[in-house]
């Protein structure tokens, strides 16, 4: 991965976090169930980045693809929360 898409990557999951965070000082009691369903997507795609990095490297990928599948599955999340906030009014 480029190094624009690591720092895209990190603006983007700050944006999500940032905005979750308001969300949630705004509306506590509205946003708990919300909180449960971003700690499972989050340890779900640290799981899923795992296995994939373990793959790769039994399949003796370099370590920068290592690293690439490792952080894929979190890329996707934080990328599809950033729609889905977005498209809230």
């Amino acid at each position: 991965m480029n190094p624009g898409a690591y720092a895209l990557f990190a603006w983007q999951a700050g944006w999500v976090f940032t905005l979750r965070s308001m969300q949630l000082g705004t509306d506590p009691v509205g946003a708990t169930a919300a909180l449960a369903e971003m700690v499972a997507e989050k340890q779900k795609a640290f799981t899923d980045g795992a296995f994939a990095a373990s793959r790769a490297v039994m399949n003796g990928a370099r370590m920068d693809v290592v690293a690439e599948a490792a952080l894929r599955p979190a890329r996707r999340r934080v990328s599809a929360n950033m729609r889905a906030l977005n498209r809230k009014p």
